[in-house]
């Protein structure tokens, strides 16, 4: 059993209403899948079944049927070209890629940690106090209150700034510096978990994520 399969974060995790929730490592799934009783059990697998193109390849973009199933009847599922597999001495079986809590309803959420990426997403790469969109390589941070008269590392006190304002501000206040900000800034708003994965890391995944 390929323990690089095993650890890879390949396995979208739905609640009961198909719901994306997070995701999760191969082993994680799959300890999820065998748990519980034949009844109830944790978690089903999404067999995501695709149509065969005339030249042999497979139409991602529209499957054929979504079918969730229990850990039984996955072990029958034949491993088809594109499939990860893992392997045991007398099995060999298809690597789920999209899973359904079964027991879970609810749609976790997240709240945006303080970053230089998260202040730069709320604040659009564009200069709090100029309006001039600079991106990332024209911007950096600024603390509005700086951090030696007491400023904290906090979305309330921190905006994206055109490198040459941060650093005609330095040490000093917005208004000490002849600046004024375009607006106060505040924290962004908690968010479902389903908003921070946003690139499919495997096609599966695509029929469940929204634009």
């Amino acid at each position: 059993m390929s323990t690089d399969v095993l650890n890879k974060p390949i396995v979208l995790s739905l609640n009961r209403a198909w719901q994306v929730i997070g995701h999760r490592t191969v082993k994680q799934a799959l300890v999820a899948l065998n748990g519980g009783s034949d009844d109830l059990p944790p978690a089903l697998g999404m067999d995501v079944a695709y149509p065969k193109l005339d030249d042999s390849s497979f139409d991602f973009d529209r499957p054929l049927y979504l079918n969730p199933l229990p850990w039984a009847e996955w072990i029958k599922l034949p491993i088809r070209e594109f499939d990860f597999v893992i392997a045991t001495p007398r099995l060999r079986v298809r690597v789920p890629t999209v899973i359904i809590a079964t027991q879970f309803d609810k749609m976790p959420i997240r709240v945006p940690r303080v970053t230089r990426q998260a202040v730069f997403e709320r604040d659009g790469g564009v200069c709090q106090y100029t309006g001039e969109h600079v991106g990332k390589s024209g911007g950096n941070l600024d603390h509005v209150v700086p951090r030696d008269r007491g400023g904290k590392d906090t979305f309330e006190n921190l905006v994206w700034a055109k490198k040459e304002i941060n650093s005609l501000k330095a040490n000093r206040l917005p208004h000490e510096a002849g600046l004024r900000l375009l607006r106060r800034p505040k924290a962004p708003a908690p968010l479902p978990a389903a908003a921070a994965i946003r690139e499919p890391k495997h096609p599966d995944w695509r029929h469940f994520l929204t634009n």
